[in-house]
């Protein structure tokens, strides 16, 4: 099963957004993460939709960051890039009048609806500027 990379793919390329600070072209962005500028296109649109990047056409154009990093977390990354499941285990629902079954899969809800909770109030607790502070503390831009 492949996994949906689009939130981290997404905070690395704001961060180097971030650092870079000129207009950054899908084609860039495209080559940078080995996928396509349509793909870039659609994914991106999601963050100018949520007001976090802004885009110009034309010659000097591509996308820049629109937003304060201290003002945006993980979370708020992950619902613009639409990202729609945060774990890909499932339920069998092949018996349901199966008392077994019942108590495996509400034992199983039970646990995913924690672990989501534990998860979005942690990306919640971290912005794009804690990010960019450790970015930078790692590699500092005159290196």
């Amino acid at each position: 099963m492949r996994t949906d990379s689009r939130l981290s793919r997404m905070l690395h390329v704001l961060l180097h957004m971030a650092r870079d600070d000129q207009p950054v072209t899908s084609e860039r962005i495209a080559q940078m993460l080995g996928t396509n500028p349509a793909v870039v296109r659609r994914t991106m649109g999601g963050l100018r939709e949520a007001g976090y990047v802004r885009s110009e056409k034309g010659h000097g154009g591509g996308w820049t960051l629109d937003c304060d990093l201290a003002q945006v977390t993980l979370l708020d990354v992950y619902r613009a890039v639409g990202s729609e499941r945060l774990f890909a285990m499932g339920f069998d629902n092949v018996h349901p009048d199966c008392l077994v079954e019942k108590v495996v899969n509400d034992a199983l809800q039970d646990a995913m609806e924690q672990a989501t909770a534990i998860l979005l109030e942690r990306l919640g607790a971290v912005s794009l500027a804690d990010l960019a502070e450790r970015f930078t503390a790692l590699y500092p831009k005159d290196h």
